[in-house]
């Protein structure tokens, strides 16, 4: 049980994550490594990285790579794995085949398992009458009183089989440090296929060999996994080896409370990233999802995470995933970039909505990998118009919605008005409640004179803004809206934009005044 903790020796504690590479990287698993994770370096102990790859048709190395890029993006650096090495490799199960030939033949000499030759749709018709008459589906042991002589003639005539455990008919009890004392008779699921042949176990078999050989000490996984360790121990007594001892994690549930699925738009670790989300976004956002620091403080840094972290933490019942509190994390995290970090970051979303390009062309940025400040380059290309920008000003543009966003990916669209020659509007969006066309018209033509009176050289927000203003209280008819509603429209094309001195500013004197004219124009065919 938890008490149990403050018996662990610093350095004692081995942890791990073992994942199937046959699919993107999902937020179950990068929840999971962080709490081993966190354990670890609470106890200063190490973190292994074990690529579970036995299911050679599915299994791919891009999502190999996906897991380990993941991981590193996070923080979450592991002590031990299949790019790294240690001291008790090789780290994917495809490279441990003599391992596991020497556990799997010692099971077989000591007739601790058997042959099995039944087909798939014996077991099938088997599986559907059990469940017929109410009973949970187990093997019927058919082969397991084969002799030695008819399994020598099967095998002989090319017969295919599996390998399974002779369980034992008995009461299975394990202590899982958070749910207590678990209770499971192995009648439920009875002879369990083990391997597939004399070298290639299938999981609960391999799981139980790696984890002893790499010497791992305590299994924190998700509770979807505590069916398969009553089979795990089983097998673990059969080689006569102790287990680890074992934590199962609340399941991630969607807004429903039905476990976190596709069907709940759940994305990738990867999607995140791509959409623009910051690592410590995430890492903060995970550590709520099955854990509460008893205490009402919501903003935890990785390093303050594993400070702060304790089992003791965890809670049993199921974590909802909310989008909406990760969206508020991530938007917090961005406010504290500097604005010199924030333009970096969201420079490769501005190149791939095909705002700007870099003049250097071999200086290509991505929007999931890192760009290292110091090559940043100083100049940029407008796509649409052709003309120049620096990163100075790319970074007044960034800066202006560095309050507003709520993820990296949002920026293109948030600002691609200033990166465009025309805008394409409707004219009805430069209305303000009830003004009609001539109104409009007049208070743009009012906007436009303000503005031409200011000088290039004093071309500035606050310029801009005492102009506008001091027209605004003159025109307004109490109102400041029918002057400032339609000045920024005409300046953004948005129903929503930031304030119409900030964008006038970036823009400059020349474009701030064609859009006004450009304005003028639809209004000049409109109707409303």
């Amino acid at each position: 049980m938890l008490e149990d903790l403050q018996l662990i020796r610093p350095g004692e504690v081995r942890v791990r994550i073992a994942p199937s590479p046959t699919g993107p990287m999902h937020i179950g698993l990068a929840r999971t490594a962080l709490f081993n994770y966190l354990f670890a370096k609470k106890y200063r102990g190490t973190f292994v990285l074990r690529i579970e790859d036995t299911d050679e048709e599915r299994s791919r190395r891009e999502y190999e790579e996906e897991i380990k890029d993941g991981l590193k993006w996070l923080g979450l650096e592991y002590d031990e794995g299949p790019d790294i090495g240690g001291a008790f490799g090789p780290y994917r199960q495809s490279e441990r085949k003599e391992i596991y030939k020497k556990y799997i033949e010692r099971l077989i000499n000591e007739e601790k398992v058997y042959y099995c030759f039944c087909s798939i749709e014996e077991l099938e018709a088997h599986r559907q009458y059990l469940l017929s008459i109410g009973q949970p589906p187990r093997y019927s042991e058919k082969c397991r009183h084969l002799t030695k002589k008819e399994v020598e003639e099967k095998i002989k005539e090319g017969k295919p089989y599996v390998l399974r455990l002779k369980t034992p008919a008995k009461k299975v009890v394990f202590e899982d440090m958070l749910r207590g004392k678990i209770e499971s008779d192995s009648l439920v699921f009875g002879d369990i296929v083990i391997a597939k042949n004399e070298e290639t176990p299938l999981y609960n078999l391999a799981v139980v060999i790696d984890d002893y050989e790499m010497r791992i000490s305590h299994i924190i996984r998700g509770e979807d996994h505590i069916s398969n360790t009553p089979k795990q121990i089983l097998l673990a007594e059969a080689l006569r080896i102790t287990p680890p001892k074992y934590l199962h994690l609340p399941l991630i549930l969607g807004p429903d409370k039905a476990k976190l699925s596709k069907r709940h738009q759940a994305e990738s670790l990867l999607a995140y990233k791509q959409k623009g989300y910051l690592p410590e976004a995430i890492i903060n956002f995970l550590a709520f999802l099955g854990w509460n620091p008893r205490s009402n403080r919501e903003i935890f840094s990785l390093s303050s995470l594993i400070q702060e972290f304790s089992l003791n933490g965890l809670q049993k019942s199921g974590a909802v995933f909310n989008e909406q509190k990760l969206e508020w994390l991530n938007s917090f995290y961005l406010r504290q970039k500097s604005k010199e970090k924030l333009v970096e970051l969201c420079l490769p979303y501005l190149m791939e909505a095909g705002l700007i390009e870099s003049i250097s062309s071999e200086k290509k940025i991505s929007a999931v990998s890192s760009y290292p400040p110091a090559l940043l380059p100083q100049n940029f290309k407008v796509r649409e118009s052709g003309e120049n920008i620096s990163l100075n000003e790319l970074l007044k543009i960034v800066a202006l919605y560095q309050e507003r966003i709520k993820t990296l990916s949002e920026i293109s669209e948030l600002t691609d008005f200033f990166f465009k020659k025309e805008l394409d509007y409707p004219a009805e969006l430069l209305k303000w409640k009830e003004m009609g066309n001539k109104e409009i018209k007049e208070n743009l033509e009012k906007a436009k004179k303000s503005l031409e009176k200011i000088k290039e050289d004093d071309w500035k927000k606050e310029n801009i803004e005492k102009n506008l203003l001091k027209i605004a209280e003159e025109e307004g008819k109490g109102d400041r809206g029918r002057i400032l509603w339609p000045l920024r429209a005409a300046l953004s094309g948005k129903k929503a934009s930031a304030g119409p001195f900030e964008i006038a500013e970036i823009l400059g004197k020349e474009k701030t005044l064609q859009r006004i004219k450009d304005a003028l124009k639809k209004l000049a065919t409109s109707t409303f």
